[in-house]
């Protein structure tokens, strides 16, 4: 463990709350409020180019642009928005589809159906390192917390030392059986 560790994961400890969904970033940081959740209905997305919501399902919405806005619905607690717009995929196999699908059942209460997804988001992407840090975390709820290790060994031993899915997990890990993100 480096000397920069402890107090990385110590500063991500008191920040928890607010660390909630940065793992599922592919920046690692938290993602900004945009008109998608303040203003869009639905399964409506912000338009920069009209600046109007539109429909997601619309040719020139990208799933990239799916996603950004899923994370940001749930982060913002909107599941029943992101789940409409997860269903808007051009790529239902896009891994990041599978383990959104799998936070938002997990999170709405359907631990089995969440595990189902990502499940399928690791055998879609076997690297899909933040899908292995939400199983692991479920896994953790649950109690199985020997299974948890397990996912966060495979977090580090597929690059992912230092990452937000490592230190969530660990952070999971360290809190107990309590729901995480």
């Amino acid at each position: 463990m480096t000397r920069a560790r402890p107090l990385i994961l110590a500063a991500a400890l008191a920040l928890a709350p607010g660390l909630a969904l940065a793992v599922g970033s592919d920046d690692d940081a938290v993602p900004t409020p945009t008109e998608t959740s303040s203003k869009c209905e639905g399964a409506q997305v912000w338009d920069e180019k009209t600046e109007t919501c539109v429909d997601a399902r619309e040719s020139r919405i990208d799933d990239d642009t799916r996603y950004r806005a899923v994370r940001e619905l749930a982060y913002d607690g909107q599941m029943e928005r992101a789940l409409a717009i997860l269903d808007s995929f051009e790529n239902p196999g896009d891994d990041r589809r599978l383990t959104y699908l799998g936070f938002v059942h997990r999170k709405s209460g359907d631990m089995a159906e969440g595990m189902r997804w990502y499940a399928a988001a690791l055998e879609a992407n076997p690297d899909n390192l933040l899908a292995r840090s939400y199983m692991g975390m479920a896994l953790a709820e649950q109690g199985d917390r020997d299974a948890a290790r397990v996912q966060l060994t495979e977090i580090r031993a597929r690059g992912g030392r230092e990452t937000w899915p490592e230190l969530a997990l660990e952070m999971a890990l360290r809190n107990g059986p309590r729901p995480a993100y």
